[in-house]
């Protein structure tokens, strides 16, 4: 085992074209570090409908130019088979550690396979690669990010001509032609042959982002912004001097684009105290909002003052931020299907029905969302706001942004604010109170053992509300295709637990809902609904064990 191990890992290693993995392979290799070459070599990093993520180093389990390289060839030769020889695949990358080398081992990969490739000029956000892709006709697109996770990570972002990323079953058919690239001295790797785009896709993604908001509209919101030190920075400022926005104030310690991620521990803004500096410039600014992308600026956060927070400054739930743009969309006479994850607030589908719009629950992701016929406005709770499909068919954080904005400045116009809105919308639709439970674990089988314990014996109540459904998300339903995950109804409650899809996490979304008659029931009501929430995690948390 000890030699066949060793073997593997020499095998590795004399193909790497990485200085720095074989160096710390050759190491590894020299001490018999069998525990660490054992972690790089259990398997290989499996290609999903999120790509490929994980932490860079050597070897097969990690994120490396090899793997970068096998995953680049296996794509190439799915859209041969598909006959998409001679088209053109774009490629964007966030500034993390390796992603230009991955862009450019993918364009290199893609011209030697015959196929044209463009690279976008600089670390750009996500939505600007998903916009190229539709804006240059091309057949597929690549996006170098691991988006919010650790500094140690990146990953692999697939999409296909129509702009929205990969489903079953192309998922599965690229996964079997990356196992089917042989040696890499087979994969032809050209030292030039592509493009490498100006900012002309910027200028026109920059052109596109002025169509979501209402012609003449106010646009007098003040914001402290932050990147999270990601790439956010340079195009949201310029989205927001093109549109007449106040210059928002940067958080500078934040602003740059740095792969170290120095001032957070996960650069991602619902994490605890990622949003510490950016509440601390709010202070000191006093703007009507904040407003936080992450790293590769797909998502926007959104916080406002609120007196009763501490500090002041209250962060909204993705939920809340989700309803809040539907809502500002219907009163501008939006048309068309609003859609939204099943994990999402079912706040979305009262707001839609009302104004007489479509309605589609999906699966989590917005793999699934972009895909709904009609398509007007799409939202998940984790922070991630498709406000113009026919632009990018995908999560935008930009558009996201510009959008909330639009809306604070007419609320402030008329002395209002984004929480008297959700105050009005919880009174005519009821208050729809949200919260997530969600556990961070070293050990993937200990998600496995809760999702088989809750399998096995399912809750009949929680927090004293009977569970009136209960659903295996596994076996499909009418509406869904299969997907590992469990669903409950409860009497005026909703529970759904899934792994995570691209952490190693547990995930329960709870949703409760709480009628009330009037402004003056809410504080009541919000007692309720936390309480309920608290109680429905306890629950939870015994049920599965976690």
């Amino acid at each position: 085992m000890q030699q066949d191990l060793i073997a593997q890992a020499r095998t590795w290693l004399a193909e790497d074209p990485d200085p720095e993995t074989r160096d710390e392979l050759a190491k590894l290799i020299d001490a018999e570090d069998l525990d660490a070459l054992a972690a790089r070599f259990a398997g290989t990093l499996q290609f999903g409908t999120a790509g490929l993520r994980g932490e860079l180093g050597a070897g097969p389990m990690r994120m490396n130019r090899s793997v970068v390289i096998r995953a680049a060839a296996g794509l190439a030769a799915y859209l041969k088979a598909q006959g998409r020889t001679g088209g053109l695949v774009v490629i964007g990358y966030d500034a993390r550690y390796k992603s230009a080398d991955f862009a450019r081992d993918t364009a290199a990969v893609m011209t030697g396979a015959g196929l044209r490739a463009a690279v976008l000029p600089r670390p750009l956000p996500t939505p600007v690669l998903a916009y190229a892709i539709r804006h240059l006709g091309a057949v597929a697109g690549v996006e170098v990010t691991a988006s919010h996770n650790p500094p140690r990570d990146n990953g692999y972002k697939v999409y296909l001509g129509d702009g929205s990323q990969i489903v079953p079953p192309a998922d599965g058919e690229i996964a079997d032609a990356i196992a089917a690239v042989g040696p890499l001295a087979g994969v032809d790797r050209p030292e030039t042959g592509w493009e490498i785009l100006g900012d002309e896709v910027l200028d026109a993604y920059l052109a596109r982002t002025d169509a979501v908001l209402a012609t003449g509209s106010p646009r007098t919101a003040r914001t402290v912004y932050t990147a999270m030190h990601g790439v956010g920075t340079s195009v949201l400022t310029a989205a927001f001097a093109r549109a007449g926005f106040p210059a928002p104030v940067l958080v500078t310690e934040q602003a740059e684009p740095d792969p170290a991620f120095p001032t957070v521990a996960f650069p991602n803004p619902e994490e605890p105290g990622a949003m510490d500096l950016a509440f601390a410039t709010a202070r000191r600014a006093n703007p009507d909002l904040v407003i936080a992308n992450d790293p590769d600026a797909d998502r926007c956060a959104v916080a406002v003052p609120d007196a009763t927070a501490d500090g002041g400054w209250r962060m909204l739930r993705g939920d809340e931020v989700g309803a809040l743009l539907a809502a500002h969309l219907v009163a501008r006479g939006a048309t068309g299907v609003f859609a939204e994850s099943i994990v999402s607030s079912s706040l979305l589908g009262r707001i839609a029905e009302k104004a007489g719009n479509g309605y589609e629950e999906t699966l989590t992701g917005f793999k699934w969302i972009a895909r709904v016929d009609g398509l007007r406005y799409g939202y998940e709770e984790a922070l991630g706001y498709c406000v113009d499909p026919d632009g990018v068919r995908d999560k935008d954080g930009i558009t996201a942004a510009l959008l909330v904005a639009e809306l604070a400045s007419g609320l402030k116009e008329q002395g209002r604010t984004l929480l008297d809105l959700l105050d009005d919308m919880a009174v005519e639709h009821g208050l729809h109170a949200t919260d997530q439970l969600s556990v961070r674990v070293e050990d993937l089988s200990v998600i496995a053992d809760s999702m088989r314990r809750l399998r096995d014996t399912p809750p009949t109540s929680l927090a004293g509300l009977a569970v009136t459904s209960a659903e295996d998300l596994s076996e499909g339903t009418e509406q869904l295709p299969p997907t590992d995950g469990l669903r409950y109804h409860l009497d005026g409650a909703r529970v759904i637990v899934r792994p995570s899809g691209t952490e190693p996490k547990l995930k329960c979304y709870l949703e409760v809902v709480v009628p009330v008659a009037s402004a003056g029931e809410l504080p009541a009501a919000r007692a309720k609904g936390a309480e309920l929430l608290a109680g429905i995690k306890r629950d939870l948390s015994a049920a599965a064990g976690i």
